[in-house]
């Protein structure tokens, strides 16, 4: 089936949205899950080599072309690969081991505040004005609240969790923004089969450099269902419903999936694992939502204006 033909009415798109932000959103859970099973870098790296080999032979089927060519594509491929692939997953794993999935996804939420922090500071058409910055501000707030430093001590498991997963969504957003000025014709499932591939290599690599070793995984019915979902359901489905949204909607709109994961990730895990959200938690996400919807208050406004004359 073309996922861009079925995306042709509204109905459709929100639909996938929905569905992509269940996805991701009980991707956190699943990764809590995984760990008590799975060495933390080698959990993720055989996830995105299995992910990545599969988004690769998807782009070599269905697109106009899979492989990269000349400098910028390969430093496009290596760019997203270091960063939103091996950096990104192994920080929010490490963290993992400390916090819930549910915290986890409300600090990552904050990656689209950050992003637009790194293009304004990176990219020469982008500027964040004393509003942005009281955005940023808030974003950052929502950090702390959920970290709570004070209570729990600064050196304590749920700060450190809490920081590994910010470094996480850090380097994803300095890798999209890098990625920006490489962005050519090569299709965007290809460049992500090529990142999964390559993030997956450095991973493993660390993977070794750390002493986890293979022998450490505990095969039961927990740990495969979690690798299964990961790699299959929120890796490749996931994905190219994700390329898809893209082409429908654009970046700006599909940010806001990054703000249903954390409610999909609470739910998810209070259902499966018994985990309720604290209070700081729930504060600290309106905080980190609030200062991304100050940071993109006229992309949104655009947007329903838009709807508006439309409908």
């Amino acid at each position: 089936m073309n996922l861009r033909n079925f995306l042709s009415t509204p109905e459709a798109i929100v639909a996938a949205f929905l569905l992509l932000a269940t996805l991701w959103g009980t991707s956190f859970v699943a990764i809590e899950a995984g760990l008590h099973y799975f060495p933390p870098l080698l959990f993720a790296g055989v996830r995105y080599a299995v992910a990545g080999a599969v988004v690769l032979g998807y782009a070599a089927v269905a697109a106009d072309r899979w492989t990269p060519r000349g400098r910028d594509e390969w430093l496009g491929v290596a760019v997203a690969g270091t960063f939103v692939i091996a950096a990104y997953h192994g920080l929010l794993y490490l963290g993992e081991i400390r916090i819930s999935g549910a915290v986890a996804a409300v600090v990552v939420s904050l990656s689209p505040v950050l992003t637009a922090v790194f293009a304004a500071a990176l990219l020469p058409n982008e500027r964040l004005g004393p509003v942005e910055i009281g955005g940023f501000a808030l974003g950052v707030l929502g950090v702390v609240v959920v970290a709570d430093p004070a209570a729990a001590g600064l050196g304590s498991a749920a700060v450190v969790g809490v920081g590994l997963a910010l470094a996480g969504a850090v380097a994803f957003s300095l890798g999209a923004v890098l990625l920006r000025p490489l962005r050519t014709d090569l299709p965007i499932a290809a460049l992500q089969g090529w990142a999964m591939v390559i993030g997956a290599g450095q991973l493993l690599v660390a993977a070794a450099a750390i002493g986890e070793s293979p022998a450490a995984i505990v095969w039961n019915q927990t740990s495969i269902a979690s690798l299964a979902y990961l790699t299959v359901l929120s890796g490749v489905v996931a994905f190219l419903l994700y390329f898809a949204l893209l082409d429908a909607v654009g970046p700006s709109q599909l940010h806001l999936v990054g703000y249903a994961e954390p409610v999909v990730a609470a739910v998810g895990s209070w259902l499966l694992l018994g985990h309720l959200v604290d209070a700081e938690a729930l504060v600290g996400f309106v905080a980190i939502l609030a200062g991304f919807l100050v940071l993109e208050r006229r992309e949104i406004a655009d947007y329903v204006g838009g709807d508006r004359l439309t409908g």
